[in-house]
Parts: C-alpha cells; sequence; structure tokens
C-alpha cells in the first residue's frame, strides 16, 4: 500500500498560480496511475486531472484543460498538480490518489471508485 501526502495549497488571487505536490510513500508507486480529485463544500468529489505510471498518458476534466498540468517524478515519488489561470470556483480541497489497477502502460481513470488510496486533501482558496 501506498501513503499519500499533499502539500502546497493556500489562498491566491483570482488570475493566479498554485503548484500542489503529493508525496508518497511505501512500495509500487512507479506502477500506479495516480489521480487529483477535489471537492467544495456541498458537492461531489471532482476528477481533475490523471496520468499513467509511467507519465505517458495524462487527462484532464473539461472545467481545468488547458490550465492544469498534471505531472509525476517516480525517482522522487512524487506527483504535482500546476494550476494557471485559477477562478473562484476552483476553489476547493484537493486530494492525491492512487489507482491500483493496471491495464496498460498508459491507462489511467477518470472515476473517484477506481481509486484506492486517498490522501489528506490540501485547500486551494481562490480569492474574487
Amino acid at each position: 500500500q501506498v501513503q499519500l501526502v499533499e502539500s502546497g495549497g493556500g489562498l491566491v488571487q483570482a488570475g493566479g498560480s498554485v503548484r500542489l505536490s503529493c508525496a508518497a510513500s511505501g512500495r509500487s508507486f512507479a506502477s500506479h496511475a495516480m489521480g487529483w480529485f477535489r471537492q467544495a463544500p456541498g458537492k461531489e468529489r471532482q476528477f481533475v486531472a490523471a496520468i499513467s505510471w509511467n507519465g505517458g498518458s495524462t487527462g484532464y476534466g473539461d472545467s481545468v484543460k488547458g490550465r492544469f498540468t498534471i505531472s509525476r517524478d517516480n525517482a522522487k515519488n512524487t506527483v504535482y498538480l500546476q494550476m494557471n489561470s485559477l477562478k473562484p470556483e476552483d476553489t476547493a480541497v484537493y486530494y492525491c490518489a492512487g489507482d491500483i489497477h493496471y491495464d496498460g502502460p498508459y491507462y489511467y481513470s477518470d472515476d473517484v471508485e477506481r481509486y484506492t488510496y486517498w490522501g489528506q486533501g490540501t485547500q486551494v482558496t481562490v480569492s474574487s
């Protein structure tokens, strides 16, 4: 199993940028597809971005395409989410998650039910 810890959240003005990090501990990190999700008060957990185990394939939710970028460094056991051109509607708790399933070298999922391991979350607040 893998333990995940997010960091980098905070308060930012609209139009600004934040980079989140997710540090993993445990074995087999490099074999996991990884994802970022977010949850605002009163709303369901929403898919943000995902990346395959080798970093060769990525996917994004429609609301963040062109603004957010997911990346990973398996040698450092870390996944990143670069968030640019932030909007007030991006305000949420952001969670890093790991998917233990393997369906090919470019596999990832946008389905919250596929993810087994979750971090504690980090708050991102975008002011208008």
